[in-house]
């Protein structure tokens, strides 16, 4: 009886650490034996499993996007109805958001797009954030009935480009930690077309929402 092929789960264990060692090094400047070594096994065995350096790091972006929808998820299932889902993710991200570097991949990919497949890869992986935001902000739409935006696919587009901006602010030191929180909470929260502030309006973490005077106030950027 031949033995069952444990390629998928392999690929499972070792694509986060592939994903962090492109988001450290860049795709250029990463070799397969860096990446070998960084998961403690021999090249042959990451070409067992994926074809070339491409496919790891294609698998790569795949896992950045996982592992934001396996947390959104999470999130969304302990929330309740105090607020939309829209506002519950804006209001994670706007501390969260780019907190490991793993959004350094990203900007990796970016200056590889002159490759066909892996400009496939980026335009798939921001299709796929941009489609997520959407279900988001339509549910928020048909929550509250009060918007400032008709189109919420241009919206959801606004909301991916926030965080890109929060995270070239993190990079290049251009944005405090409290500014790059307004920008995704404060913002975030205005395209939505917020409801005033009130405490049916925070959510159910109990924490307040990004913007709300606090007695120690930190200074923008």
């Amino acid at each position: 009886m031949p033995r069952p092929d444990l390629s998928p789960e392999r690929r499972l264990e070792l694509v986060p650490t592939l994903a962090r060692t492109f988001a450290d090094l860049g795709y250029r400047r990463t070799t397969t034996a860096e990446l070998a070594g960084r998961c403690g096994v021999r090249e042959n065995i990451l070409y067992r499993l994926w074809p070339d350096k491409r496919a790891m790091f294609i698998a790569a972006l795949d896992h950045v996007y996982q592992l934001s929808e396996r947390t959104w998820g999470e999130l969304l299932a302990r929330a309740d109805d105090r607020a939309s889902p829209a506002e519950f993710i804006l209001e994670y991200e706007s501390s969260h958001h780019g907190e490991h570097g793993i959004y350094r991949i990203v900007f990796a990919g970016l200056s590889e797009t002159d490759d066909p497949e892996i400009a496939e890869a980026m335009r798939h992986l921001y299709g796929r954030f941009q489609g997520f935001v959407r279900k988001q902000v339509e549910a928020h739409q048909a929550r509250s009935r009060a918007h400032a935006f008709t189109d919420p696919g241009l919206l959801a587009w606004t909301i991916v480009g926030l965080g890109t901006v929060a995270n070239i602010g993190r990079e290049l030191g251009l944005l405090s930690t409290h500014t790059r929180k307004r920008l995704l909470g404060e913002v975030g929260r205005a395209l939505l077309g917020g409801r005033p502030e009130s405490n049916t309006s925070r959510p159910a973490t109990g924490g307040r929402w990004p913007g709300r005077r606090d007695s120690n106030p930190q200074p923008p950027a």
